[in-house]
């Protein structure tokens, strides 16, 4: 037995490493996440905060602990969008329009980017605003069936739904770690420190 293991011991070692290490056979079929598991762990390698709820409740019950984990409860909430100021009208929020007085923006977005982990988001969500004139913090509120694959196919999703008048200012939001130095391939970009509400809807 150890004089197989002498002249094969070398080779399997080896095979057990490149298992290891990834490299599979060029005949292994890959392996493939699930979308959402996918946007996941992109999502938190990027730096977000990640809640996921099960009904509207639990969404409410998460942006208070948010509030109060920050001590926001007497802040201003920047609320732009008039769908999302009557969802959460119930909610111990301070509603403003004006970006000066707001500490955090509360929103939604377009699609969650499943190979990235970020957000995509138009004018429907921050009108005409550039990213870096919006509050640091950020809370988004998305469904699962928002999680698509890339940005190409959050695009044709904005297209096809948009027939009429397809939105503008679209852009993604990807670096949620504000207080990093920024490294090269954040360079230019818009940090900011997101919480995202994910209700399950599918």
């Amino acid at each position: 037995m150890s004089l197989f293991r002498k002249i094969f011991g070398l080779k399997s070692d080896q095979s057990s490493e490149e298992v290891k290490s990834g490299d599979r056979g060029k005949y292994m079929p890959e392996i493939k996440l699930p979308i959402d598991e996918k946007f996941t762990i992109n999502f938190k390698a990027n730096g977000g905060k990640f809640l996921y709820c099960e009904n509207l409740n639990e969404i409410f019950n998460n942006l208070q602990q948010i509030l109060e984990e920050n001590n926001w409860e007497d802040d201003s909430t920047l609320i732009l969008d008039p769908n999302i100021k009557d969802k959460f009208k119930n909610s111990n929020l301070k509603p403003t329009t004006s970006i000066n007085d707001a500490t955090f923006f509360l929103t939604t977005c377009e699609n969650l980017i499943g190979n990235d982990g970020s957000l995509l988001i138009s004018s429907k969500q921050i009108f005409e605003k550039k990213l870096t004139e919006l509050p640091v913090n950020f809370i988004v509120f998305a469904t699962t069936s928002q999680i698509v694959e890339n940005i190409g196919e959050g695009l044709r999703g904005i297209k096809s739904k948009n027939r009429q008048k397809i939105p503008t200012n679209i852009t993604t939001i990807k670096h949620f770690k504000s207080n990093d130095e920024k490294d090269f391939l954040s360079y230019g970009s818009s940090a900011k420190n997101l919480y995202l509400l994910l209700l399950e809807d599918l």
